[in-house]
């Protein structure tokens, strides 16, 4: 606050003395002082009038905390309550982790929408509001609804299972089925990488379930030379096949003829082994194969050119 004295104009009569000057300040300073001490009543005043509201808002954050923990102990114990019955139905693992998640997904929402409701929120205007933003929700979770949809399809259609090993065509991604969730299904690879595609993207494209049977046929494509003996060959690789502990011999064992290329006689070979065993017996009999070609004196050829020089003319 400014201080103003009042100053006769120049050529007046009165003056101004101390003690007048004295009094003025006084008087404001008294003034200040008085709306200083106002202000201080009305703040605290605000304050002792908003304590029973500050200590209900409390109160109340302190009971919303306390349904949150407490809820989120229910929804752990009903998921597990789930599971287990799940696991007593013998359901399959993909539907068990489905509807695991779709249940701590609901339940959550539910629990935040209960407490939300406590704290005064109007849930009829929430409700409203929800409906109404509805097609713009819908359009904005466009792709994430496809998924939803595209889990559902999947643990009904169950074109694979946790546990399977498939090929995604589209993009090439393959491993073997970890977890089947609400909108992704995860894989993981030979090198123990860990992919996660849509579940829109698996139904919506052709994908290969290599172990959807129990059994699969091993395909072997073996080259020799066109001077090797065709038949001692043929003979050998399916000695080799037939002595294997994991071919089944219960099951067609064929060796062929399979092209006659450029520079070699491709020979075939095929075998059912079990699924599990597929890759360990297929890397095994190819070095097989090839050392005991190599004792015999059968030549594995490689792409030869063979170049005619003619005389001087």
């Amino acid at each position: 606050m400014t201080m103003v004295i009042p100053v006769p104009p120049s050529g007046g009569q009165g003056t101004t003395t101390a003690g007048e000057v004295a009094a003025t300040a006084a008087g404001e300073v008294a003034e200040v002082t008085q709306d200083t001490v106002e202000e201080m009543g009305r703040l605290a005043q605000y304050i002792q009038d908003s304590i029973p509201k500050l200590a209900g808002f409390g109160v109340r954050v302190l009971v919303a905390l306390a349904v949150f923990f407490i809820g989120r102990i229910v929804i752990r114990w009903i998921q597990k309550l789930v599971r287990r019955s799940l696991e007593r139905s013998s359901a399959d693992k993909g539907v068990e982790q489905f509807v695991d998640s779709f249940l701590k997904f609901g339940l959550y929402s539910l629990l935040i929408f209960s407490i939300a409701a406590k704290f005064g929120v109007d849930t009829a205007s929430v409700a409203a509001l929800v409906a109404s933003g509805g097609v713009a929700i819908g359009l904005a979770l466009q792709g994430s609804l496809s998924n939803f949809a595209g889990g559902v399809l999947i643990l009904i259609l169950k074109p694979f299972e946790v546990g399977d090993y498939i090929v995604e065509d589209t993009n090439k991604n393959e491993g073997t089925v970890k977890e089947i969730q609400i909108f992704y299904t995860k894989l993981s690879t030979i090198d123990n990488k860990t992919i996660v595609i849509p579940n829109g993207m698996l139904t919506n494209s052709s994908l290969t379930n290599a172990t959807a049977k129990a059994e699969r046929r091993l395909d072997l494509k073996i080259s020799i030379s066109y001077q090797a003996e065709l038949r001692k060959a043929k003979a050998l690789i399916e000695e080799i096949l037939t002595t294997d502990p994991c071919v089944m011999k219960d099951e067609e064992i064929n060796v062929f003829v399979d092209e006659l290329a450029d520079s070699a006689v491709i020979l075939g070979a095929r075998a059912w082994v079990k699924n599990e065993e597929f890759w360990p017996t297929r890397w095994r009999l190819l070095e097989t194969i090839k050392l005991s070609l190599d004792e015999q004196g059968i030549e594995i050829p490689y792409p030869q050119l063979t170049v005619h020089v003619g005389g001087n003319r």
